[in-house]
């Protein structure tokens, strides 16, 4: 299966993935990576690993952000794409070319702490605030809203009394780099079905 990753950070997610394939555990090829940062460390992540790199500024670009990325998108026409640390919401176009074909990442158990504003340390710093017990981290499906597509599969930590926002941040982050690849397997072995709000897991054949 042929996957696009998008990321506008480090990329510590993205990698996650890169390691999947390399291991044998995700049976896929990620045909190439889009950022719309510049100077994201992701893009250096696909460079060391030959993977072809797209940087598309949003800052830049501004208006013609959207266009320029489905342009690219299209181009690239993958089987999948997985957004491993994009803060950009996808504009209705993409979302509905690749219906159940989009992969999210969130650092939080949505529906808590999810949607507009909630991305990054944000999040962690919401849930200490709010003196939740426990967080985790979420792997859904994408739709036209903000962290609001069928939820694939969820993890989650304790928050102890004494952790900070990065605290927090640095566990949510080892469950995601299980987490994630294992999603990413399970949706290029067909094995994820969706049906209405709800996403099941098919048996190995």
């Amino acid at each position: 299966m042929r996957l696009l990753v998008m990321a506008s950070g480090n990329g510590t997610d993205f990698q996650s993935i890169i390691d999947g394939i390399k291991s044998g555990y995700i049976n896929a090829e990620i045909v190439a990576l889009i950022s719309d940062k510049e100077g994201a460390y992701a893009l250096k992540r696909a460079e060391m690993n030959n993977i072809p790199a797209y940087c598309i500024p949003k800052k830049k670009l501004k208006d013609k952000f959207y266009e320029e990325l489905a342009n690219v998108v299209n181009e690239i026409n993958p089987d999948g794409i997985i957004l491993a640390g994009f803060i950009t919401i996808l504009n209705e176009e993409i979302v509905n070319k690749y219906h159940n074909r989009i992969i999210n990442i969130h650092p939080s158990l949505i529906p808590s702490f999810c949607g507009k504003g909630y991305y990054g340390i944000n999040v962690h710093k919401a849930v200490v605030d709010y003196g939740v017990k426990y967080t985790g981290c979420t792997v859904h499906f994408v739709d036209s809203g903000a962290d609001t597509g069928p939820i694939i599969m969820q993890d989650v930590v304790k928050v102890e009394d004494d952790d900070t926002p990065e605290t927090v941040a640095s566990k949510v982050l080892k469950l995601e780099h299980k987490l994630l690849p294992y999603a990413v397997k399970l949706f290029t072995e067909g094995r994820l079905k969706v049906e209405g709000r709800k996403v099941y897991i098919k048996e190995e054949v």
